[in-house]
């Protein structure tokens, strides 16, 4: 019987998979090994039709041994662990899932802003020791300063249209969003220079490709000219952790909220980053609400579903 491998489990029921695929002809395989060993995976995938894949990376070689493999898809919108490149020349459909996490992602960076603001985590620590005294003289207030959002897609257009009722203004950077989107999420277009020049926070909102790679590196932070705070919920890549470090104690920012990482799960070499105290450390989970796991879930199943049965879906990848 065709079958569809899920590589990355760690949902508590399959049974909407089990069901959907069982009515579509297909049966369902998870994969229970150990999670690091990718030849064993990709053994396990090898004669499936579908995959569904969370950070396992998956390239050439699973492509060109898979070869009843058409279609696979991504648990979450981020697809760098997956070569697209070689998926396209075996002629397999790649897509994410976007959309079921725009509210919670926005609200974890506006979490993140106020932490890093009003110094919380500091101030947690110093209730017994300096009570009634702020954790440092640079506690500001929102609405009169300006939030930069680099990247306006989905969930980076959901977080304009929240905080833009908090700051005084919103810049934007994203060149593959229309003129109209801006408009229509409250945010001024203008040019990465500018907005790191003049933004008093600024959130990452764009995927990972070799274009961000490192898009907030060492020359960015030097460009900053209004000490901001600085919130990644997007990649970790997309900031060169080192530079941010250097720019933490060079007091070119204020502070820094991060979810994601350059390696993940984080370890030994985020010591610093985590020890930080004006850097605001979470373990991505910006993703996860009582509700986007489920629809995440739901809508990965529905969208291999749907590309096996040839139709045209808008997460799709490589249309």
């Amino acid at each position: 019987m065709a079958y569809i491998a899920i590589l990355d489990t760690g949902y508590r029921s399959y049974d909407y998979e089990q069901e959907l695929f069982a009515r579509h002809g297909y049966e369902l395989r998870l994969y229970q090994g150990e999670r690091l060993d990718i030849r064993a995976k990709i053994d396990f995938a090898r004669e499936a039709e579908g995959i569904l894949v969370r950070d396992t990376p998956l390239g050439e070689d699973l492509f060109r041994q898979a070869r009843n493999l058409k279609v696979m898809v991504r648990y979450g919108t981020g697809y760098d662990n997956i070569d697209l490149g070689a998926a396209t020349s075996h002629g397999v459909k790649v897509a994410n899932v976007q959309g079921y996490a725009n509210h919670c992602v926005s609200d974890h960076a506006l979490a993140l802003m106020y932490a890093c603001a009003r110094g919380l985590s500091i101030g947690e620590k110093n209730v017994l020791t300096f009570f009634g005294k702020p954790p440092f003289a640079e506690v500001f207030e929102l609405h009169n300063k300006t939030l930069g959002i680099i990247g306006l897609g989905r969930i980076g257009g959901t977080l304009s249209d929240k905080a833009r009722h908090l700051f005084q203004k919103v810049l934007a950077v994203d060149p593959y969003i229309s003129d109209e989107k801006f408009i229509q999420h409250g945010a001024e277009k203008t040019d990465l220079e500018t907005l790191l020049q003049e933004s008093h926070v600024i959130s990452m909102h764009c995927n990972l490709t070799e274009e961000t790679r490192h898009l907030v590196d060492r020359e960015a932070f030097r460009k900053m000219n209004q000490c901001p705070v600085v919130i990644n919920t997007s990649r970790g890549p997309v900031i060169d952790e080192t530079a941010l470090l250097n720019a933490m104690e060079e007091k070119h920012i204020h502070s820094a909220g991060i979810d994601v990482y350059e390696n993940e799960p984080a370890d030994e070499r985020q010591n610093m980053l985590i020890a930080h105290p004006r850097i605001i450390t979470t373990g991505h989970y910006a993703w996860y609400s009582d509700t986007s796991s489920e629809t995440l879930q739901k809508k990965a199943a529905d969208n291999i579903v749907a590309l096996l049965k040839g139709e045209m879906i808008e997460d799709c990848l490589n249309p």
